[in-house]
């Protein structure tokens, strides 16, 4: 019995030494050298780990491309996480600091278009806006009328009340109106057309194509829109008004905002968006709208 004990203690002693040759033997390499038989092993094992770190480094700074650490990248991961994290309120805020205080960093332009996307989501979503009221209709009242009366177009109501046309008014009726007091600002240097809620950005429309000389800079607005089907116009309140296409003329100077088709002639004039984008910039904006045309002298 006794024996088996002193093989135990035996056993133990061995372990407890290899743990212990283990535990100094990294202290050499890793911290400071200990000499004696370590430096035999290992000779000059302080230098071993800061050799390696410093030839990284040097190779860090001697390569062609640097890491790049430009805040508007850094802010737009943050804010990308945030949204991931369904913490959509702050991704939103930290898209928005993107857009406004890094205009020309390298994720501003995701910015825009993600930011673009959840505001739209918002406002063509109805009864999102504080804005957004309930008008109750009188006698005599008529669809051209409110919509005047309150800033807002007809494709507004219609879109806001769910109509695919617009139906007889009778009195006691409910709709939903949203005032149209937003702002188009053009970029013909960046090829863009934003919309905005006074200094607060909403989207961006890419221009397709820019017919003609680049428009001055200068502040006009929306001189009337136009619904066509085959270059006749259709109103608002016409059965097939849904399949039209959309066009915006603006007052000063004469500029048109239209839909971009690959089979267009070169040489005409205007801004050309996409259909769909020129449909959503229409359904946002009406007669009276406000412009600023932004195009710096090179």
């Amino acid at each position: 019995m006794r024996f088996w004990i002193v093989i135990k203690v035996i056993a133990g002693l061995a372990v407890a030494c290899v743990v212990t040759f283990t535990a100094m033997l990294s202290y050499h390499v890793a911290v400071e050298p200990l000499g004696s038989v370590f430096e035999k092993i290992i000779p000059e094992a302080g230098t071993v780990l800061r050799v390696e770190k410093e030839e990284n480094f040097v190779k860090t700074l001697e390569s062609a491309e640097m890491p790049d650490f430009e805040p508007g990248d850094r802010a737009f991961q943050k804010a990308h996480e945030l949204i991931a994290l369904g913490k959509i309120a702050e991704g939103r805020e930290k898209m928005m600091a993107i857009v406004n205080v890094f205009p020309s960093s390298p994720s501003a332009p995701n910015a825009r278009r993600i930011v673009g996307e959840m505001n739209l989501d918002d406002i063509l979503s109805s009864g999102f806006f504080d804005r957004v009221s309930n008008y109750k209709v009188k006698s005599g009242d008529s669809y051209y009328a409110i919509a005047a009366r309150n800033e807002t177009s007809l494709d507004m109501l219609m879109h806001l009340n769910g109509m695919m046309e617009l139906n007889n008014l009778q009195p006691g009726d409910d709709l939903q109106i949203l005032p149209l007091n937003f702002r188009l600002l053009i970029e013909p240097q960046r090829n863009a057309i934003s919309l905005w809620d006074g200094a607060r950005f909403i989207c961006e429309y890419p221009i397709l194509r820019l017919g003609g000389a680049a428009p001055k800079s200068g502040k006009t607005e929306i001189a009337y829109r136009r619904s066509t089907i085959e270059d006749r116009n259709v109103p608002p309140t016409a059965k097939n008004y849904r399949a039209t296409l959309k066009s915006i003329q603006l007052n000063r100077p004469p500029l048109q905002i239209l839909p971009y088709n690959v089979t267009d002639d070169a040489q005409s004039q205007g801004i050309f968006l996409s259909y769909a984008d020129i449909e959503e910039l229409f359904l946002l904006t009406r007669t009276g709208t406000q412009v600023e045309i932004r195009n710096p002298k090179k």
